[in-house]
């Protein structure tokens, strides 16, 4: 199995601004704006919330509830009206695609979004540092080639429940491709059972967050020691051995800025499931 780290979600770049935590612990990752896509963030909702105000209020209006919102990966089957038999799914396409396609990304492998956060009071607005933290996942159960299965699919009358998934509204592209979800989570030893193929987290914790404490930088992580490559094939975009600094029982790793798709074979990292399966098992409620 391959762990793929995936950067999804509002940043400095894509929105303008980190995704909220708010006081009691509850986030989520907003979608990044995206003129093509088919929803509106006035059409989104979380936890009761119009996802269109809150736009508005975390962007003091840069981002405006009437624009379209590119809502991918698509995990959450409250935020808007679904058609019958929909299934959480990714689309990804161009390099980003190329490089999960080098790296032998398949059925089975495993998603693990992470995303820029910050804290947010209604009262006081962003307070605090910036994050990176792990919000959501997906285990894919298929690889959709978009242009050669999908729309085939659509035209014939199945797969409806993807006709307004952002990727199948692009224009013909040969490397677009949809991941779809698993079911029900799949990894070896039993590990993770009973649990969904892909969903989120809706409650912050210390385990999930990737950026040390006391970092100047929310790129500046801290990892299991077991993370440091050695002679093996590093996370993907983290070659050079100066971005790793062993802390202690743990390992400090300056991640790369480039790349949205770190992939990580599980194969050459005996720990790395357990550890997966670990932050899926402390999903957290309130």
């Amino acid at each position: 199995m391959r762990i793929i780290l995936s950067r999804k979600g509002f940043d400095s770049g894509s929105g303008g601004y980190p995704s909220p935590t708010f006081p009691d612990g509850s986030m989520v990752s907003m979608p990044i704006p995206y003129e093509r896509s088919p929803v509106r963030y006035s059409d989104l909702r979380w936890r009761g919330r119009d996802l269109g105000e809150l736009v508005e209020r975390l962007t003091r209006g840069k981002v405006l509830r009437t624009d379209w919102a590119h809502l991918d990966p698509d995990l959450r089957p409250e935020m808007r009206p679904r058609g019958a038999g929909w299934r959480p799914a990714l689309g990804q396409l161009k390099s980003a695609q190329g490089h999960l396609a080098r790296n032998g990304v398949c059925a089975g492998d495993l998603f693990l979004f992470w995303g820029l956060f910050r804290r947010f009071d209604d009262e006081r607005g962003w307070v605090g540092p910036r994050q990176h933290v792990i919000w959501g996942w997906l285990q894919i159960a298929e690889v959709v080639p978009v242009d050669r299965k999908l729309r085939t699919a659509l035209a014939n009358g199945d797969w409806q429940w993807a006709a307004d998934h952002p990727h199948a509204e692009f224009d013909p592209d040969p490397t677009n491709t949809l991941y779809v979800a698993a079911g029900e989570l799949q990894l070896l030893d039993g590990l993770g059972r009973g649990l969904p193929g892909a969903g989120v987290f809706d409650f912050d914790s210390p385990g999930r967050q990737l950026t040390a404490a006391g970092a100047s930088a929310p790129g500046t992580w801290s990892l299991p020691l077991w993370f440091l490559p050695g002679q093996r094939r590093p996370l993907t975009y983290h070659a050079n051995p100066l971005r790793w600094t062993v802390d202690g029982e743990r390992v400090l790793l300056r991640a790369a800025s480039r790349g949205q798709e770190f992939v990580l074979d599980a194969a050459e990292y005996p720990d790395a499931t357990a550890w997966a399966a670990g932050l899926l098992e402390s999903r957290g409620t309130g």
